[in-house]
């Protein structure tokens, strides 16, 4: 008799009455049900646990608040959660979003058929009133992801969005969510577990649907906030340092952090590259221009697109 491993999806949760309760359906709708949902409120002050209560006669589903030991925002809610889950299997949903009903069986199919740490889906944006049309055939491609995939990780060649990735739990034993970056928290977090070798698969599937509206993180980072941005910035030291400390700091991903340091107008980033690169000091000078002259490099792309 085949042994059916559980999933422990975690769901954070802050102030979202008026949406949550789409997103738990389809999670409730999913075709593998050995799984439980921990729903972690970061303090939400609307109606939020009444919209809840339903689904908690629902043995899959568990309520918690955040509790004082782990940081406001997303990622304490997440690391709490991390440490209360049973499950063999994490997968972090949003609680404004919409869940393919085969995610967890289509994940779950390639995890225990192969040796893989992760495996990796398609994500589609939408606005407004979710069209309720799945596409559920089961015949898709696939692809192997290892180290050498990691510069297209961190330069968004290969996006890891936060909710479209299924983990084994060993993947963190060691490794949690960085409670003090309010973005990019998971760039960071999942560029440290493929530095530490983990490999995974990704299929050509769309398994998840995430709303699109200006007050989710993402809105608010590329509306220019404040905290969102200096989060990235953070965030991008944190992973030049480990990087540079796993020497896979590589010319490629040295030339994109500078380009993010002019782009970001963020000369202290730029500077910890200088710091954390193993460049010679010619290597150095070079960086150095590159990062001066970008405004001119910039002007003469845009040229060049215009030409051809």
């Amino acid at each position: 008799m085949e042994v059916k491993l559980k999933v422990t999806i975690l769901l954070a949760t802050y102030n979202r009455a008026h949406l949550i309760e789409e997103t738990l359906n389809s999670i409730q709708n999913q075709t593998y049900q050995n799984f439980e949902c921990l729903i972690i409120d970061d303090g939400s002050i609307d109606n939020t646990i009444d919209i809840i209560q339903p689904f908690l006669e629902d043995s899959h589903f568990t309520y918690r608040r955040r509790t004082s030991s782990y940081k406001k925002g997303l990622s304490g809610c997440r690391n709490l959660g991390l440490d209360l889950a049973t499950g063999s299997f994490i997968i972090f949903f949003d609680d404004d979003d919409i869940i393919h009903p085969q995610n967890l069986e289509c994940c779950l199919d390639e995890l225990q058929s192969n040796s893989y740490d992760f495996c990796r889906y398609q994500r589609k944006v939408f606005n407004g009133v979710f069209t309720y049309d799945f596409d559920e055939h089961s015949n898709y491609t696939s692809f192997e992801i290892k180290g050498r995939r990691l510069p297209d990780l961190i330069t968004n060649k290969l996006p890891f969005n936060s909710c479209a990735v299924m983990w084994r739990k060993d993947c963190f034993d060691e490794n949690r969510f960085i409670e003090s970056l309010q973005y990019a928290e998971e760039w960071e977090l999942y560029s440290r577990i493929l530095a530490a070798g983990k490999k995974g698969i990704s299929i050509n599937k769309t398994l998840y649907y995430a709303r699109k509206h200006p007050n989710s993180n993402t809105g608010e980072f590329y509306s220019g906030n404040k905290n969102r941005m200096h989060s990235k910035i953070e965030a991008s030291k944190l992973i030049i340092s480990n990087l540079n400390q796993k020497n896979l700091l590589s010319p490629e991903l040295i030339h994109f952090f500078c380009w993010e340091s002019f782009r970001y107008k963020n000369h202290e980033l730029f500077q910890h590259l200088i710091q954390q690169s193993s460049l010679n000091s010619l290597q150095k000078i070079d960086l150095k221009l590159r990062y001066h002259f970008s405004p001119f490099i910039k002007y003469w792309i845009l040229l060049k697109k215009k030409w051809m």
